[in-house]
């Protein structure tokens, strides 16, 4: 894990300095503001959540640095993730650890597989046809996702969806999303099901020169028998 964090550290130092000599600033803050973290039908608590992310591209590739921190203070987590995207297929490392929910004795820097409260997932993202569809396929290859005997769970997920565009500013996507196995997804007990159906709208409003897009989703796992609404504002530098 020190070499895999050494790796993407040195990979993201070297593509700050090459974008750095560009004219166009690297680096991008973005804020949203959620009334409820919902992520792949999974329900992080039930406070509005803040999420601020730094972000930087170039010539493909993708780093950013990722918060989300609850109004009342029951969930944090800090994720930071690399990725490479060419023509339609992007293929990328998370990094997700969350202070909250690891305990006192955790430490940001304890690496090893067998106590850290990091979770490492590897993804591949495709989006090969002329239509707005695009496919998502991730699994944690590392880290604090576990199953109840302490083996690594490699928990997998697949998500596929389609946007519609309308209107200049408005979009409409649809997404589906299964597990692939016994995961975290399902608490480690149900093998293959669909865990998250989300709708999604999206537009902004004008105000003068300034633009603030805005989301409502409504999302439904019909594993856990569970329907949710969400509304969220989206700030970008």
């Amino acid at each position: 894990m020190k070499r895999i964090l050494l790796i993407v550290l040195g990979i993201s130092l070297s593509f700050l300095s090459l974008y750095s000599q560009e004219k166009q600033s690297p680096l991008v803050f973005s804020l949203e503001l959620s009334s409820k973290y919902m992520w792949r039908g999974i329900e992080y608590g039930t406070a509005p959540v803040v999420f601020p992310m730094l972000s930087c591209n170039y010539k493909g590739f993708s780093i950013y640095a990722l918060g989300a921190y609850a109004v009342n203070g029951t969930h944090q987590e800090m994720d930071l993730g690399l990725s490479y995207t060419y023509e339609k297929f992007t293929l990328g490392l998370s990094d997700y650890y969350y202070p909250s929910a690891v305990g006192e004795e955790d430490s940001y820097f304890q690496l090893s597989n067998r106590s850290t409260g990091h979770s490492v997932e590897a993804y591949l993202m495709l989006n090969p046809f002329k239509v707005p569809i695009w496919v998502t396929v991730s699994t944690y290859v590392f880290g604090a996702d576990k199953k109840l005997n302490g083996g690594q769970a490699f928990s997998s997920y697949v998500e596929a969806g389609y946007t519609y565009a309308f209107n200049d500013k408005n979009a409409l996507s649809l997404a589906v999303g299964t597990n692939l196995n016994k995961g975290f997804y399902t608490s480690y007990e149900k093998e293959f099901c669909v865990v998250n159906i989300a709708l999604k709208y999206v537009t902004s409003f004008t105000f003068g020169k300034f633009k603030l897009p805005i989301s409502a989703s409504y999302i439904l796992n019909p594993y856990k028998e569970k329907s949710y609404l969400t509304f969220s504002l989206y700030f970008n530098s």
